[in-house]
C-alpha cells in the first residue's frame, strides 16, 4: 500500500482545519500557503472532502471551509479511504473484490488478511484530533 499525494494532502488539509478555531471558515488561499499545495490541486481535494460531508464551504467575504464535526469524530482511516478508495495491501482484500479463485489453497491469504486488519485498525485508532495535537498513538 502506498498512500498517494492526494491522500497525504487531504490529511494535511484536514489537520490544518482542525487547528483553527471551531466553526471558523478558512479561505483556501490561506491553507494553500500554509501547506504549500497548489490552489488547483487543493480545490480538487477540498471538493472531494465537501462531497463526502467532511467539510463545508461558504462563498464570499468571510468564506472558506471548515470541518463539519469535532476533530475527534474523524479518523485517519476515513479520510484516507475517501481519497485512496482502498487501504488494502493486496487486491483480494479490497472491499467488494470478487472472490479469489485461489482463496481456499492460498498459503498467503491469512498473512494478507492479518496485515489488512492491522492497517485498518491502526488508521481507525488515530483521530484527526490526535494528528492536530501531535499525539498519535504508537
Amino acid at each position: 500500500m502506498i498512500v498517494s499525494t492526494k491522500g497525504r494532502y487531504a490529511l494535511r488539509v484536514m489537520i490544518d482545519l482542525a487547528q483553527q478555531p471551531p466553526g471558523q471558515y478558512v479561505p483556501l488561499k490561506e491553507i494553500a500557503l500554509r501547506q504549500g499545495i497548489s490552489m488547483k490541486y487543493l480545490e480538487a481535494i477540498v471538493s472531494a472532502l465537501a462531497k463526502a460531508g467532511l467539510v463545508s464551504g461558504l462563498r464570499g467575504k468571510g468564506g472558506g471551509y471548515r470541518l463539519t464535526r469535532d476533530p475527534a469524530q474523524y479518523t485517519a482511516g476515513s479520510i484516507l479511504e475517501l481519497t485512496e478508495k482502498t487501504l488494502a495491501p493486496v487486491s483480494c482484500m479490497e472491499k467488494g473484490a470478487p472472490p479469489c479463485r485461489r482463496a481456499a489453497q492460498c498459503p498467503t491469504r491469512a498473512m494478507w488478511a492479518g496485515l489488512d486488519e492491522l492497517i485498518q485498525g491502526y488508521f481507525a485508532s488515530i483521530t484527526l484530533a490526535d494528528l492536530a495535537n501531535g499525539s498519535v498513538p504508537v
